[in-house]
């Protein structure tokens, strides 16, 4: 079900990736969704309760909320939770790569060995490398999504 999920959503991030063509105008005017051999995939929007009845977190959960905890219905971890590699301090020909499927992330440090210094945050974004101010470890962001030309980030 997580599996569907995730591929439920991947045609749609991908196609706003993608610039504008004739056949967007085309596609505004058809009210018909494409139809697909098989099962539909499930939804990121929950079923919700019957009348009366008090809804479960699978029936109310939405979005990444629902993402999550469909995930978790199969054993998977959607969110990648596990602390980055403090064994060693990061270089700028070796540095700790941060694993994003965004062009930025938060990252925040405590040195090498862990806890050696006080919790620094800072963003790592995709053009540039980061230094840690405490310890001097550098970061490089390990950019795995899509190119998103028209982001809505502010």
């Amino acid at each position: 079900m997580f599996n569907a999920a995730l591929r439920a959503v991947r045609p749609v991030v991908v196609r706003s990736a993608r610039k504008s063509t004739s056949s967007t105008a085309f596609r505004a005017l058809s009210t018909t969704t494409p139809r697909f051999s098989g099962p539909a995939p499930p939804s990121l929007f929950g079923e919700g309760a019957k009348p009366g009845e008090i809804p479960s977190d699978e029936q109310q959960a939405t979005g990444l909320e629902r993402f999550q905890l469909l995930g978790e219905m199969q054993g998977v971890d959607a969110f990648d939770l596990e602390p980055l590699d403090s064994s060693r301090v990061g270089t700028l020909e070796d540095p700790i790569k941060v694993f994003s499927l965004d062009t930025s992330r938060i990252v925040g440090c405590t040195g090498s060995p862990a806890e050696s210094h006080e919790l620094h945050w800072f963003t790592v974004k995709k053009e540039k490398n980061r230094r840690c101010p405490e310890c001097g470890s550098v970061y490089a962001l390990d950019f795995q999504g899509v190119e998103h030309h028209d982001a809505h980030h502010h």
